[in-house]
């Protein structure tokens, strides 16, 4: 009996703290006054469950200093990033998949090679720019790549309406924890970003930009050169300068 006791007494603040969001049950009610109001003789003041909990304690990762409750992605490493995005756009049908914005020609066999030697030679071709963004949206990562194109339209802007509408376009769509497309940056970027957004200037993300540009390169990169997209295409061009 006093171990059922435990159990239930457990299960009710644990449903309530980490689970359920709206009114408390009345069934309920009673059992979670009984554990956040429990005496030093409360089955809940037990080392056992003291243990679990500073055990589901120990599993939660720590909040930056903007959100308390954990929920911003810079607790959380990418691979899990990119799992609960890719979680979130197959609930979201109304999501819609942006289109390929910038001009290009088409890539020479020469060109793609390039694009091997260093992620610095592929970020500075345009077409190469397209391809990787192309293999980041089947890592459901593209908004990485969107922000960093973001960040350096925003650094050509020299009118002062302009560069506070921008800031405050990228700030919501890729720093706000709401938004669908945020990126993962640490608590320190996403601090100096807040203080200076208190007066945008064309180079208010340039930390946070600096953050993707590198994430993208340790990260992604790799698996790029070694992916379908670009071993297909690589196959592809050769073989059509061969036949020519």
């Amino acid at each position: 009996m006093y171990r059922k006791d435990i159990t239930a007494h457990v299960s009710t603040i644990h449903y309530v703290l980490f689970h359920y969001t709206g009114p408390i049950p009345a069934e309920r009610e009673g059992e979670l006054a009984m554990g956040v109001g429990r005496s030093e003789t409360s089955p809940l003041s037990s080392p056992a469950v003291q243990g679990l909990n500073t055990t589901h304690n120990s599993q939660r990762p720590s909040a930056c200093c903007f959100c308390w409750c954990c929920c911003c992605s810079c607790s959380w490493n990418e691979d899990e990033r990119r799992r609960r995005r890719r979680k979130r756009i197959s609930q979201d049908n109304k999501m819609e998949t942006i289109p390929n914005c910038e001009a290009c020609t088409k890539p020479s066999a020469e060109e793609m090679q390039l694009w091997s030697q260093s992620f610095d030679k592929l970020m500075r071709n345009p077409a190469g720019r397209n391809v990787f963004r192309e293999f980041l949206r089947t890592e459901y990562s593209e908004e990485n790549m969107l922000f960093w194109l973001a960040c350096e339209d925003l650094k050509q802007e020299k009118n002062k309406k302009s560069i506070e509408e921008k800031s405050r376009s990228i700030y919501e769509d890729y720093i706000s924890i709401l938004s669908p497309k945020e990126v993962s940056l640490d608590a320190r970027v996403r601090e100096v970003i807040n203080k200076k957004m208190q007066d945008p200037t064309p180079h208010t993300f340039e930390d946070a930009q600096l953050q993707i540009y590198t994430l993208m390169h340790r990260d992604s990169y790799p698996r790029f050169l070694s992916s379908s997209i670009y071993k297909s295409l690589l196959h592809g061009n050769s073989r059509s300068s061969s036949e020519s």
